[in-house]
């Protein structure tokens, strides 16, 4: 695909400084990250993107992890900190490994090289999972994206709270068009092998409670990643980021600081 055929994608920018690039997970949308982007804002011009297919982006032509990637170093053609959570991470780390000279830094926030299990890799879901969801998106669209939204709370001490800010903005920016698609981008793709060839500034922030992408998933990637940082938290799940946004904010605005 030529950067010609790639969608422009929609992104709403706060704050002033250097910038942050914040990427939503699968059925969601830049929204998402709204308070984390205003805690950033005095240091940093923060922008919240949403991901083809999702929110007000279209979508992708040929919806891969490799265009996921094109797309935003398209939208993004500057360097820039990237903050990816969940699908975003992902997206994130084939960006990173692609075009690494556009990233100055790399936070990934509950998110895998790997989302499903394989021989191999004990630290996701079964396959039976994902598709099972994948299957339930034609009749029961709504319900199976609070399902999805339900598991990634699951564990959380403040699970209802995160829970019923979720299902909020879930449409905030309209419905996505590419949740199969983005789907089996979670399902086929698999980085690990690339990820000791990463020579970037990383940092990890994951919640030990995740049912989504298991903490084991984070500590193999900081025995992975050279030079990277992980930080976990205790009672948190697949969003730390809403569930535990003060501590979260305290922990990234160091690292970014670091390397602005």
């Amino acid at each position: 695909m030529n950067l010609s055929s790639l969608p422009s994608l929609y992104f709403e920018s706060v704050g002033r400084g250097p910038d942050v690039v914040l990427v939503h997970g699968w059925g969601l949308h830049g929204g998402v990250w709204s308070r984390v982007a205003q805690a950033l804002a005095d240091e940093f011009t923060v922008h919240c993107v949403d991901l083809p297919g999702h929110g007000h982006s279209a979508s992708l032509q040929d919806y891969t992890l490799d265009n996921l990637a094109r797309a935003l170093a398209a939208t993004f053609p500057l360097p820039v900190q990237v903050v990816g959570w969940s699908l975003g991470g992902l997206a994130a780390m084939r960006w990173a490994l692609d075009a690494p000279a556009s990233l100055k830094s790399l936070t990934l926030v509950a998110s895998s090289p790997c989302f499903v299990q394989r021989a191999d890799w004990p630290h996701a879901q079964a396959v039976q999972v994902m598709r099972q969801f994948a299957d339930n998106l034609g009749g029961q669209f709504e319900q199976t994206l609070r399902r999805f939204l339900a598991l990634q709370t699951l564990g959380s001490e403040s699970a209802h709270a995160v829970l019923a800010e979720m299902k909020h903005i879930l449409f905030a920016h309209g419905r996505p068009s590419a949740l199969e698609a983005a789907l089996a981008v979670l399902e086929s793709s698999d980085v690990r092998h690339e990820l000791p060839q990463l020579h970037l500034p990383t940092h990890l922030s994951y919640g030990q409670r995740d049912a989504l992408t298991p903490i084991g998933a984070a500590r193999w990637l900081a025995s992975t990643i050279a030079g990277s940082t992980l930080t976990e938290f205790p009672q948190a799940s697949h969003a730390p980021f809403l569930s535990h946004e003060a501590e979260f904010v305290a922990d990234l605005i160091p690292f970014l600081q670091r390397h602005a």
